[in-house]
């Protein structure tokens, strides 16, 4: 496989931490530029009798301190290593965003990490992963955490 874009979901999780590392490792040899995307799910609160509004903390000051900690913290390994990458903050369900992503950014790949509940948790919740890999128009890698 010649990947030469690949899109890579990141939450500050050990899984997402495990997927960025698959990503310094294997993109210089797939010669690919690597899109890191964070998506901010933006929930909306019902306020009788204002209506729907969005909570406070997605105001513009919050928005910049999680791209900061998205370029800071979270790409920090691509741009040690050299990779070239961009950086991306969406809004939407991280499953959508990174879908979205995809298509945006013409890519040839797909990682997202695996956040590991399992069972119940995951079931009642939802995966990100198990959407992208049954969504997805691209291959997906799903990057498991690292062992504890």
């Amino acid at each position: 496989m010649s990947a030469r874009r690949i899109v890579v979901g990141v939450d500050g999780s050990p899984g997402s931490e495990a997927a960025v590392r698959w990503c310094v490792e294997a993109a210089p040899a797939l010669e690919a530029e690597v899109v890191v995307v964070h998506a901010v799910d933006l929930p909306i609160y019902p306020v009788p009798p204002l209506g729907f509004v969005l909570p406070p903390q997605l105001d513009d000051e919050w928005r910049a301190r999680i791209h900061e900690t998205l370029e800071d913290e979270w790409c920090a390994p691509l741009r040690e290593a050299g990779i070239p990458y961009r950086a991306v903050l969406v809004e939407g369900s991280p499953a959508r965003a990174l879908l979205d992503s995809v298509e945006t950014a013409e890519a040839d790949l797909v990682v997202v990490g695996r956040r590991g509940r399992g069972g119940l948790a995951e079931l009642l919740l939802g995966s990100v992963s198990q959407h992208v890999v049954h969504h997805a128009t691209v291959p997906v890698l799903v990057v498991p955490p690292p062992a504890h």
